[in-house]
């Protein structure tokens, strides 16, 4: 389990009399890593949490892009690789010491999504904050609702360890290499609360 903390702050630019929809994230969201090593594929994943956090939909009738605000604290620590020492490496990578948590803040939508059973292409601006630098992204997502009105959010986007100032972990002198590139793929599991 991890621990989620929510930061969100209304940017001036969002007009109070436009259209606000509120989206709960519940529990059973997660985050999934995927690399691979000269050797073989792994993958490092935060499987549930136990917190709710809220993100605010924000569109005014002269904006293009749909405001999107709220962000996500994942410590981690909470990082299970499958494997105790595939698990430290990514821990001591991240620098979990120095920086405990990775964050990541909403930032827009491309359109108001209609929310319908059909998963619906979508594409959003998040900054994906990992040991003390942070990045901007486009990120493709699928959106849809369930029979039992829960939103889900699910994304994909491939980053670079040296993305963010890090190098792979390397094993038995070199001989074992983590390539750069990680595939994140998340699912937010959410409630509209108009």
């Amino acid at each position: 389990m991890f621990l989620l903390l929510t930061s969100f702050i209304l940017p001036q630019h969002m007009n109070p009399a436009a259209e606000t929809k509120k989206w709960v994230i519940s529990q059973n969201s997660n985050l999934r890593v995927n690399g691979s090593t000269n050797v073989n594929k792994f993958t490092c994943e935060i499987l549930a949490y136990d917190q709710t956090d809220t993100l605010i939909l924000n569109k005014s009738k002269s904006d293009k892009e749909i405001a999107l605000s709220g962000s996500v604290s994942l410590k981690v620590l909470s990082f299970d690789c499958h494997n105790s020492i595939m698990t430290h490496d990514l821990q001591k990578t991240l620098k979990q010491k120095e920086f405990p948590c990775l964050h990541i803040s909403f930032l827009s939508l491309n359109k108001l999504p209609v929310l319908s059973i059909r998963p619906e292409p979508i594409t959003g601006r998040v900054d994906i904050e990992i040991a003390g630098i942070r990045k901007r992204f486009d990120i493709n997502y699928r959106i849809s609702v369930d029979a039992q009105k829960n939103i889900h959010l699910l994304g994909s986007q491939d980053v670079n360890f040296s993305d963010f100032n890090l190098k792979p972990p390397r094993k038995l002198g070199g001989l074992i290499k983590t390539n750069d590139k990680l595939n994140v793929d998340f699912h937010l599991k959410m409630k509209n609360m108009e």
